[in-house]
């Protein structure tokens, strides 16, 4: 009996112990705020021209906004003191001068996610020809880092999704929080309260030829979407629908969302003969096998408030989309 207890309690033990070896070498998780990244940098380059042009390409002002609000949000970092709470960034950037000219990629050094662009030149110029060549696909990959980031959030308290799904044969991860604000055959309103405001999210369907094989697809959003406030948005006054604000062009952009060819529009709405305005985003999906137009829309009223990581929850959530076959 003392052999089987001693044999026992070995296995115990033994398991423990690989368990928490496991769990020793499982990365930290990443933290930190939305949009944020850590540039670590001695002061002497972050205060001359190569700060200044890290500054003018990851701190530009975001397109379609009401007010000027920066790409992400920058913490500077003296070289020496990266250690600590800083290296648990889903981004940083490390720049130092070196006798090696080198950009290079790390996923997950520090903890995960993570990325870690390290960039290094002889001289000033080296540094400026790296960061004028990469910035463009840095900024990529951060950006579907924090809308990945976004949606593993969302996932952890989603609404019930059988009334979007059952209308318009897609799965869409909608984080709780947002209801209901009205429904129609195929149109959705969901909504969610916020201190500052609200943000929304709008759901429907148009003819497929409504966009596609058009000469001025800008033209023709607008025009739906300007239809679509007209019927179902308006404020509390008479004659008040939400419109594309007509003072600002929009920006229209083409990709690809859930495989399939997208209109990305940006830009700001109002209330006609009313002072309510803020940013919208549009995407309009050609959904070929459904014979349709599929349109998601996210937009934000926040008068008192920042709207740069609203707008970037609305499009981590209609990124989440999956058209059902």
């Amino acid at each position: 009996m003392n052999k089987n207890l001693f044999l026992f309690c070995s296995i115990l033990s033994l398991l423990f112990f690989s368990c928490k070896k496991q769990e020793d070498n499982l990365p930290r998780k990443a933290t930190g705020k939305t949009n944020t990244i850590s540039v670590i940098i001695d002061d002497q380059l972050w205060n001359g021209e190569i700060g200044e042009s890290i500054r003018n390409k990851f701190a530009s002002p975001v397109i379609g906004l009401p007010e000027e609000e920066p790409l992400f949000t920058i913490n500077q970092y003296p070289v020496k003191l990266m250690e600590g709470f800083m290296t648990d960034s889903r981004t940083i950037i490390v720049v130092k001068k070196e006798n090696k000219n080198q950009f290079e990629i790390r996923k997950n050094q520090y903890a995960s996610p993570q990325n870690v662009f390290h960039i290094s030149g002889k001289t000033n110029g080296d540094i400026l020809e790296i960061i004028e060549k990469h910035s463009p696909q840095i900024i990529q990959i951060i950006k579907e880092t924090e809308i990945a980031e976004s949606q593993r959030i969302n996932r952890q308290s989603l609404m019930n999704p059988i009334i979007i799904r059952n209308k318009f044969q897609i799965s869409l991860e909608v984080p709780n929080g947002y209801s209901y604000a009205l429904q129609k055959s195929k149109f959705i309103w969901l909504k969610k309260e916020i201190i500052s405001g609200n943000t929304s999210l709008l759901i429907y369907e148009v003819p497929i030829n409504s966009i596609k094989n058009s000469f001025n697809s800008i033209t023709n959003i607008i025009r739906i979407r300007d239809s679509i406030g007209k019927l179902y948005i308006s404020g509390t006054e008479l004659d008040t629908p939400m419109i594309t604000e007509e003072g600002y062009s929009p920006y229209l952009f083409k990709l690809k969302l859930n495989g399939k060819e997208t209109y990305e529009t940006k830009g700001t709405w109002e209330l006609k003969n009313d002072f309510m305005s803020g940013s919208f985003v549009n995407y309009a999906i050609v959904d070929e096998e459904h014979n349709r137009i599929l349109i998601l829309e996210g937009f934000c009223y926040s008068p008192s408030k920042k709207e740069r990581d609203l707008m970037h929850e609305l499009e981590s959530i209609i990124k989440s989309i999956v058209i059902l076959k």
